[in-house]
């Protein structure tokens, strides 16, 4: 007898990585067992629900998972870190792999780590009349002392959102991550990044030290699955079906996800049915297509009214923000997936505006992430990557979003509002700088 599931069992977005419809892509999975064996650091790079949270999920158990925020440094990694295993770092001095400070226990599995370092036995072994005769504190003079503890610990440490990070701290991070290796700690990052490599990039001497994993998704990955998913509720979707809704997934499995489960919705598909029924529903995909912009134009708005408002608030830089902005959402879908670059932003940026710079150009896209995010550090859609001078969208939500909402982006009345001030300024006044 088949065993009916829900729709909502088998596809959609999940914090929780879901077998039924989970996808060994290019057998990444088995790729990422392998150099978790190995003595090597993992770097994990795609967009935003490109499936790295349900890859980590799946691959490394009982992982300390330390997520960045844009404000993050490497010290907050280390005391977000230890707080997991129950311990508390003060840190008083950090330079390079030195570091000076204190670790104080904060409950058992705290105190039993700290008292295995002391007297080099195993964590399991730490009987409670030990713990009793052990002092709670210890003073540390070197990264080591955090390496041994998290080793201890036989925990995986796990980086992700590494792209918050601002690149000094990133910098700083990948100088740490050689003395890590060499103290035998190994550490996963994961984070949004177009540079191949890009950890190696920021301290060459980790070559051989790290193996980076990019998780992307071909048309045939997408296809497996909606075949995956479809078979675990009776259904089959026809080739016609599979080509539109992957188009409208922009080539990430989360929206696909997301987008599936909603055009089953609107097909009144709750749950699988008794018999295999064939599925090629495309009014209902175009509707749910829709229906999920609508519903993403509080988060664009919200992203537009912060990145509007940081505009207002830097002097004497409305123009250059402004026409910035226009150009990088006005671009072409693979430009903004495959990373738009500095010359050609620089270029329609430009034509709009004489008086732009280069220069200045560059300085604004180094500091577009921090007009997009909230007090948390959240709200990421576009990233500049210094290093090549590349603009990717994070956040490919917002190529469906445009694609079926109109939208008067601020940055437009913004530009209107320069434009204005200089007609009505006096012929002998020149205008200020872009």
């Amino acid at each position: 007898m088949f065993n009916r599931k829900k729709a909502d069992e088998v596809f959609g977005i999940s914090s929780d990585y879901r077998k039924i419809s989970y996808v060994d892509r290019g057998q990444i999975d088995t790729v990422l067992q392998t150099y978790l064996g190995r003595d090597v650091h993992i770097a994990l790079r795609g967009e935003s629900k490109c499936g790295k949270s349900w890859l980590r999920q799946k691959n490394v158990s009982s992982a300390l998972v330390v997520q960045c925020r844009l404000g993050k440094t490497v010290s907050d990694i280390y005391v977000d870190c230890l707080s997991q295993l129950q311990i508390r770092l003060e840190i008083d001095k950090q330079d390079s792999a030195a570091l000076k400070g204190r670790v104080t226990a904060q409950g058992d599995i705290g105190i039993k780590i700290l008292t295995a370092l002391r007297l080099g036995i195993e964590v399991e072994n730490v009987s409670s009349e030990i713990i009793k005769d052990q002092p709670a504190g210890h003073g540390i003079n070197d990264l080591r002392f955090i390496a041994e503890i998290i080793k201890k610990s036989g925990r995986r440490l796990v980086i992700e959102d590494f792209h918050y990070m601002s690149y000094e701290e990133r910098r700083k991070f990948a100088f740490e991550l050689k003395a890590l290796w060499d103290y035998g700690l190994f550490v996963v990052i994961i984070g949004v990044w177009s540079q191949s490599n890009m950890v190696l990039f920021l301290n060459p001497d980790l070559s051989g030290r790290v193996h980076e994993l990019a998780i992307t998704w071909s048309h045939e990955d997408l296809e497996r699955v909606l075949e995956k998913g479809g078979e675990a509720l009776n259904l089959t979707f026809t080739r016609e079906f599979k080509n539109r809704i992957i188009e409208l997934a922009y080539g990430n499995v989360g929206i696909l996800q997301k987008l599936t489960l909603e055009t089953l919705d609107h097909a009144g598909i709750r749950e699988s049915p008794r018999s295999n029924m064939v599925f090629n529903d495309l009014v209902s995909l175009e509707a749910a297509a829709l229906f999920y912009a609508e519903q993403l134009n509080p988060l664009y708005q919200q992203f537009a009214r912060r990145v509007s408002s940081g505009i207002r608030n830097r002097k004497d830089s409305t123009g250059i923000y402004a026409h910035a902005m226009a150009v990088i959402v006005e671009c072409n879908d693979e430009g903004l997936m495959q990373g738009l670059n500095l010359e050609t932003i620089f270029e329609f940026a430009n034509r709009r505006q004489p008086r732009i710079q280069k220069g200045s150009l560059r300085s604004v896209l180094e500091k577009i992430e921090g007009l997009q995010v909230d007090e948390g550090g959240r709200g990421l859609v576009l990233t500049y990557n210094e290093a090549t001078g590349d603009l990717t969208v994070v956040d490919r939500q917002l190529l469906l979003y445009r694609l079926f909402c109109t939208v008067r982006w601020p940055w437009e009345d913004l530009i209107a509002e320069a434009e204005a001030s200089e007609q009505s300024a006096s012929p002998d006044q020149p205008p200020r700088d872009a």
